[in-house]
């Protein structure tokens, strides 16, 4: 009884009962159906690795003299590579890592900020603590994993170290998804010059420029249109790659499956020393494309990923390898080409066509994934507004950003031309691909010992292991910096830049706010009238705060006579979850008394939420929640009474209180104007409150219909509704400010340089914020302000 009268009073620190995507009790067929789905997102990035691991291992200096032992220890290594890397660290471990059924960096980097006081994206107030712990999932306390949670709490070069380790690996995939389409495509395409020697190399080269183009060209018309096609050609490939191996293994050299003994790689090593350390840079690409499978997480569930690679895609990509080192250790001068070499010449084209189609497969899951991470990144308030296009009604994941796409491409054509060999690229895709699994080793340690609550030794044996591994593999891809290896690093070293001076920026902009507010006792020592005349309408303010008025309103209100009958602050918060259910999304305030109807409206979202491309679902969505929050404070004394302690008054959740309502107030909604709770059903929500509901009426306005035989509801209520919708009824205006941020004279030059140039550059050719969060131009009032930082 009193725990559920305590977890009713604090609704805003109430726990989700959605189940995630991931963890919900699937039957056979559908996690089969997931794990077929998966072949055409997940793995062609894998699958296509045996185009190139053999040409980019035996470069350089050991490509002047390739020896069967060397072929035995190179095959001993893939394997080996193959099965600790992808098996035993991804599919056995990382993948129960997930946020709530997501995967990624960012999963990590949120499941680690909601189990401890790590974040530092824009929570600076006390108010914003409890959005930004906001959980969906309350983790019991154990003694385990405590002192390094407070460690890291207590320090915060310890706090800002991991997040910038997590932007680092955030830069690597963004850079990943430049180098893939280069490498995939240029590897699949040199196979022409396997099948008509006498052609120059150029032509490899041109053919995949153009495909290039047409790869880039079509992400507009979005994955889901051409997703069908994915998934058998990448099994078709995965048969051609095992079948080839099976034959080339019996045909040429059966014996070699005892290369799969560690032995040989001690042997190898032994044999050629300094060499063998630096070809494992080309060991590792055998492994691109694993940090998928736990990155598309969210898109499919644990046990599909888990039975389609362990079932098909490791055997294969083994028997491929095994064919092709048979084949090789009987044809050493064929190493620069040893795949297109070893298929028989009755199946060539086909097998050819088949590794381009796949190349592009596997270009496509990057692209994608990168269009994701940057969408990430600009909810976190790391990159600039951009322009996101959702190509999918139905897939919230599957997006498209213009500009992302068009500078990819530009980069990637770069690359392919710039280069026009596998070996340098392949040099650059090693060290990417090798940083983005240390940094996920490394959060995955933090999440066993603070998040699973094992011991800290155990958490230690899983780093040691793992990163050992990595940091040899990372040792030898950044002995070839000068070969190519630089490019992602200077790739990684922009970016990031990027990302520091913009979210640097935003702070500052963000701590500029907070000290410069107008505290509400000013606001309301003007009176109900706000000292001004009160014109019809609603006037949305647009806030970071969450918390005291904003400096641009109170530049408003000085300088003009006259603002809106209702006044709503709207602040936008991003919380370290994926998703957000829509019954907890809006935290609903009153501001002031009752005579001066103001509210505060606080829209938590998560980092793969997305904001609604239509202007009229949030102006519908945000009337519906103040009208329900207008019912609730005067059905639920103990909201009345709270809200009356301070001036801001109580935030409340809307969408999961309960009581007995007014059941002749009608408000009928529009379109998809609100998202019922998942336990509510339309007829329950109909009885309880006198709501339409949005799913039936479809309205594209908000209308009220208010019994007028009604003698039991509180006349205040009623009068306040009907001022609701008078004021919607007028119209609804946006007032964001319109920020020019300087450094101030007494900064350093650095400091100067890179808030007067690079952030005012970046602010100027972004996005504005009222395009990105679809605010009608029409209804839209900027109030520009000059932000010394």
């Amino acid at each position: 009884m009193d725990n559920d009268s305590e977890s009713e009073s604090n609704p805003q620190l109430q726990s989700s009962t959605s189940v995630p995507a991931g963890a919900r009790k699937q039957s056979v067929a559908a996690v089969l159906m997931l794990a077929y789905q998966s072949f055409g997102v997940v793995y062609g990035d894998l699958s296509v690795s045996p185009l190139y691991v053999f040409r980019s291992t035996f470069s350089g200096d050991l490509h002047n003299h390739v020896t069967v032992e060397e072929i035995y220890g190179v095959l001993s290594l893939i394997f080996w590579t193959l099965t600790l890397v992808p098996v035993i660290k991804y599919v056995i471990i990382i993948l129960n890592a997930d946020d709530n059924g997501e995967g990624g960096t960012f999963a990590l980097y949120s499941l680690l900020c909601r189990h401890a006081k790590l974040s530092l994206i824009l929570n600076q107030q006390s108010a914003d603590a409890e959005l930004s712990t906001y959980q969906l999932e309350q983790p019991p306390e154990t003694p385990r994993g405590v002192r390094v949670r407070k460690l890291l709490e207590k320090y915060s070069f310890l706090r800002t170290s991991l997040l910038v380790i997590v932007l680092l690996g955030t830069c690597m995939v963004i850079g990943d998804g430049i180098l893939t389409p280069a490498i995939a495509v240029l590897s699949a395409t040199s196979g022409i010059s396997v099948a008509a020697p006498q052609l120059h190399q150029n032509v490899a080269v041109l053919v995949s420029c153009c495909i290039l183009v047409v790869l880039f060209g079509i992400q507009h018309i979005g994955t889901h249109r051409i997703s069908f096609l994915f998934a058998p050609i990448v099994l078709f490939w995965l048969l051609c790659n095992s079948s080839i191996g099976v034959y080339n293994l019996v045909t040429f050299n059966p014996g070699i499956i005892g290369a799969l003994s560690p032995y040989y790689i001690y042997h190898f090593f032994r044999v050629s020393g300094r060499d063998g350390w630096i070809s494992l840079g080309g060991v590792l690409l055998c492994i691109t494309g694993s940090e998928a499978m736990y990155a598309d997480l969210g898109h499919f569930s644990k046990n599909s990923i888990k039975i389609a690679f362990t079932c098909l895609v490791y055997p294969s990509l083994v028997l491929g390898y095994i064919g092709q080192a048979a084949y090789l250790s009987k044809n050493l001068e064929d190493v620069d080409h040893g795949f297109f070499h070893s298929i028989p010449k009755p199946i060539f084209w086909p097998v050819f066509i088949t590794a381009m189609l796949v190349s592009i497969v596997g270009s496509q899951a990057v692209i994608t994934a990168t269009f994701s991470i940057v969408k990430q990144c600009q909810t976190l308030g790391f990159v600039p507004w951009v322009k996101v296009v959702h190509t999918s009604s139905t897939i919230h994941g599957q997006i498209y950003i213009p500009e992302v796409n068009w500078i990819m491409f530009v980069l990637s054509l770069s690359v392919t031309v710039g280069f026009q060999s596998t070996i340098e690229i392949g040099n650059a895709y090693g060290i990417a691909v090798i940083v983005v699994m240390l940094v996920t080793t490394f959060l995955t340690t933090l999440v066993i010992a603070v998040v699973w609550q094992r011991s800290t030794l155990l958490a230690c044996l899983f780093f040691c292991i793992f990163g050992s591994i990595e940091a040899l593999y990372l040792s030898s891809a950044l002995f070839k910096v000068k070969q190519g290896g630089w490019v992602s690093l200077v790739l990684a070293g922009v970016i990031m830049s990027i990302m520091y001076v913009w979210h640097y920026g935003t702070i500052k902009k963000y701590e500029f706010d907070l000290q410069n507010k107008v505290s509400m006792k000013w606001l309301l020592t003007l009176g109900p009238s706000l000292g001004i005349v009160r014109v019809p309408g609603i006037g949305l303010i647009y806030t970071e705060l969450v918390t005291g008025v904003p400096a641009i309103f109170s530049h408003f209100v000085t300088n003009l006579p006259a603002f809106h009958q209702i006044l709503v602050f709207v602040c936008m918060k991003s919380v370290p979850v994926p998703f957000v259910p829509p019954n907890e999304r809006y935290l609903v305030g009153r501001v002031g008394s009752k005579d001066y109807r103001m509210y505060r409206c606080v829209v938590r979202s998560g980092y793969k939420d997305t904001y609604g491309n239509d202007d009229s679902e949030f102006e519908n969505q945000l009337i519906y929640n103040l009208s329900e929050f207008i019912q609730t404070e005067g059905s639920a004394p103990w909201v009345q009474s709270s809200s009356e302690m301070s001036l801001d008054g109580r935030m409340t959740v809307m969408g999961t209180l309960s009581g007995n309502f007014d059941s002749n107030i009608s408000l009928p909604l529009s379109g998809s104007a609100r998202a019922l709770p998942a336990h509510s059903s339309t007829n329950s929500l109909e009885s309880s409150m006198g709501v339409t509901s949005p799913n039936i009426i479809r309205k594209r306005q908000v209308h009220f219909n208010i019994s007028k035989s009604d003698d039991e509801t509180d006349p205040e209520i009623r009068q306040e509704l009907t001022d609701l919708m008078d004021a919607k009824e007028a119209g609804i205006a946006y007032v964001m400010g319109h920020s020019y941020v300087k450094a101030k004279r007494s900064s350093s030059w650095l400091k100067t340089f890179a808030i007067n140039f690079v952030y005012s550059f970046l602010h100027r050719n972004c996005r504005e914020p009222s395009t990105a969060l679809h605010i009608p131009h029409m209804s839209l009032i900027q109030v520009g302000m000059v932000y010394y930082v």
